[in-house]
């Protein structure tokens, strides 16, 4: 993730899911969906793209009248960065306190335990073959 990129206010993560989860899209339509959540004037959702576009976070595409605008970056890659400003900031650093706090606030279902029990062989299988390829070994 570039790391030059601002990270997104609760507003502008707004926007975002929307075109996470649509696409790209005219301020008309981010306006409509943002608005059954966060009731707002079609002229700040306007702004939020504008200012948004400036801080680089999305792309606006100029070619038509009506104006379309895209996320620069990937749901996944933004909440990486975020993630990881978290466990910075709040955590010194260490991902287990993070995850030992996200399974103490909420509780996981038995298939996000799966997941997460899933995600720890892999990162822990991933770890072992980088230890092998640098010490020489193939």
């Amino acid at each position: 993730m570039s790391r030059n990129v601002p990270k997104p206010t609760d507003a502008e993560l707004a926007i975002l899911r929307v075109l996470w989860e649509r696409g790209p899209s005219t301020v008309r339509h981010v306006h409509e969906l943002v608005a059954r959540d966060r009731p707002a004037a079609y002229t700040t959702a306007l702004k939020l793209l504008q200012i948004m576009t400036e801080k680089g976070l999305v792309e606006r595409d100029e070619r038509d009248r009506t104006h379309v605008y895209r996320a620069r970056l990937g749901e996944e890659q933004t909440q990486r960065q975020l993630v990881r400003d978290l466990v910075d900031r709040a955590f010194g650093g260490s991902a287990m306190k993070l995850v030992m706090q996200a399974l103490a606030t909420r509780r996981a279902s038995p298939e996000e335990l799966r997941d997460i029990r899933k995600a720890i062989d892999q990162a822990r299988a991933g770890s072992g073959a980088e230890k092998e390829n640098t010490d020489g070994r193939d």
